[in-house]
């Protein structure tokens, strides 16, 4: 590739990194469901047709940016593994990152969640579909947590007798992200109850964390 042609592919990476930042924006002011292509195109501050060249409709919008929000997930998950010693501590440490990311990435994780909450369809030779992508993003999330428990059986923080170990990471992601949800919809009925969002969510990992460390002795403290 010549010089010419690597920057117009620059160019137009970052054109859509500039629309999709401008499609976040939105999207948080206004909800997906009332975000238009237009709006998204005026906050960018481009044509609503060159909006369309790069997605060809709001769903492309929001598949791009859970994309992004899986990379950060990600990234929060390695952080989480690679700083903390234990098995036992990184899975701990993953629970505590992804209510980080809600906190944080409040429109990545609702976008996802949006996601998530809808059946989608591998479409094969659909260059606008992402739903392969995000499937093998989200392996890519789930793999560091698979990681941390390969871990903490190793070091004997964790049970010895966990098994399919990538079932156990959904497991836990969807009683995280459960977890997550309660705490942003029902904060109010719980504050009447005297119970704030953080112990709320500090308990639910303790609690996770009861079924999975070792009880036998063999785990590091």
């Amino acid at each position: 590739m010549n010089y010419l042609n690597e920057r117009r592919e620059e160019e137009k990476e970052r054109r859509r990194e500039e629309i999709l930042d401008a499609a976040e924006l939105v999207f948080s002011e206004k909800g997906f469901d009332a975000a238009t292509m237009d709006q998204v195109a005026r906050k960018a501050r481009v044509s609503r047709a060159l909006v369309y060249v790069y997605f060809k409709d709001k769903m492309a919008l929001q598949l791009a940016i859970c994309l992004r929000g899986l990379g950060i997930l990600r990234g929060l998950f390695e952080q989480a593994r690679t700083t903390h010693n234990t098995g036992a501590d990184q899975i701990r440490a993953i629970g505590h990152a992804y209510m980080k990311f809600a906190q944080d990435y409040p429109t990545h994780f609702a976008v996802l969640s949006r996601f998530e909450a809808s059946p989608h369809e591998i479409v094969e030779g659909d260059p606008c579909c992402f739903t392969m992508d995000m499937i093998q993003a989200g392996q890519q999330v789930h793999e560091e947590m698979v990681l941390a428990l390969v871990k903490g059986m190793a070091d004997k923080s964790l049970r010895g007798d966990l098994e399919n170990l990538m079932q156990i990471s959904i497991t836990l992601w969807g009683f995280t992200h459960g977890t997550i949800q309660l705490a942003q919809t029902k904060n109010n009925f719980m504050t009447t109850m005297g119970i704030s969002k953080e112990s709320f969510m500090n308990q639910a990992v303790e609690l996770v964390m009861q079924s999975l460390i070792n009880r036998t002795g063999g785990g590091k403290k």
